[in-house]
């Protein structure tokens, strides 16, 4: 027999398509202008999305300006930074959420703290310490000050907090010391959480744009959320060219949350394990 959809859930669909469609909606304009050609008038905004078109400009962007380079400044940061926060952040939140010592209470409700101060008020503190370390204009400069990551942090604990204590106590039984619980145990189970993680440092690394703004003043350490909009401005009039870079930079995140949506879907909807 025929399903009758409700009126609600009709309403619910439409809205849903309507979002989609408004999200989507900059990526097609940016894709259909980085495979125009330069020069070219537009009536209306249809005309955007008009043949002809052209591969050249990927090209001219990869062979002909200084966008490799600020690409290469962006992986190589978001993949350090992401492959550091995915070893220091699982220890100590497995230290915060298992193991039991004096002042791990307060340790968890510093992070949270942390979260309710905006990056933008710890700016100047952090600059300073940074040139006081001398690490002002350099790849560790870009690196060190995101690693202590507040939600990453929280995120860890919420699910450690998670694992059943039993499993734990059981590893003690046969005599698994802490870092070997650790490893054998948590670790294992942290799988799904860890790639979360892992996407959204990465994510968050590779479109950090004040800290870098303020961390470099050579062009060669520029990464692409500040190489480009400098890219840009030498192109006032046509966009052609601004948007190749752009969904170049684009690029990577688009293949990375489709290799692991999955994974991000099950990570944020992960609150426990089923025992």
């Amino acid at each position: 027999m025929k399903r009758h959809r409700s009126p609600v859930s009709v309403i619910l669909t439409v809205l849903s398509i309507l979002f989609a469609l408004a999200f989507l909606t900059p990526i097609l304009w940016a894709l259909a202008l980085s495979v125009k050609q330069e020069g070219m008038q537009h009536a209306n905004a249809f005309s955007w999305f008009a043949p002809p078109y052209t591969l050249q400009n990927f090209p001219h962007i990869l062979l002909s300006s200084q966008v490799p380079v600020w690409f290469k400044n962006s992986l190589l940061v978001a993949v350090i930074t992401t492959a550091a926060t995915l070893v220091i952040t699982p220890m100590a939140s497995y230290a915060v959420a298992k193991i039991r010592f004096k002042g791990s209470k307060f340790v968890y409700l510093f992070f949270i703290l942390g979260m309710m101060i905006p990056f933008e008020a710890m700016i100047v503190p952090l600059f300073i310490t940074s040139n006081f370390l001398h690490i002002i204009d350099s790849y560790q400069g870009l690196i060190l000050p995101t690693l202590a990551s507040s939600m990453n942090f929280i995120i860890m604990v919420s699910f450690m907090r998670g694992i059943p204590d039993e499993l734990l106590e059981a590893a003690r039984i046969d005599g698994c010391g802490y870092w070997s619980s650790f490893f054998h145990i948590a670790l294992p189970l942290s799988k799904t959480i860890m790639v979360t993680v892992g996407i959204f440092t990465f994510t968050a690394s590779w479109n950090n744009y004040l800290w870098p703004l303020l961390c470099t003043m050579s062009n060669k350490l520029f990464t692409l959320p500040i190489g480009i909009p400098q890219f840009a401005g030498t192109y006032t009039i046509d966009y052609v060219m601004p948007m190749t870079a752009n969904m170049v930079a684009s690029l990577p995140l688009i293949v990375l949350f489709i290799i692991f949506e999955r994974f991000i879907v099950k990570g944020v909807s992960l609150t426990g394990i089923k025992g």
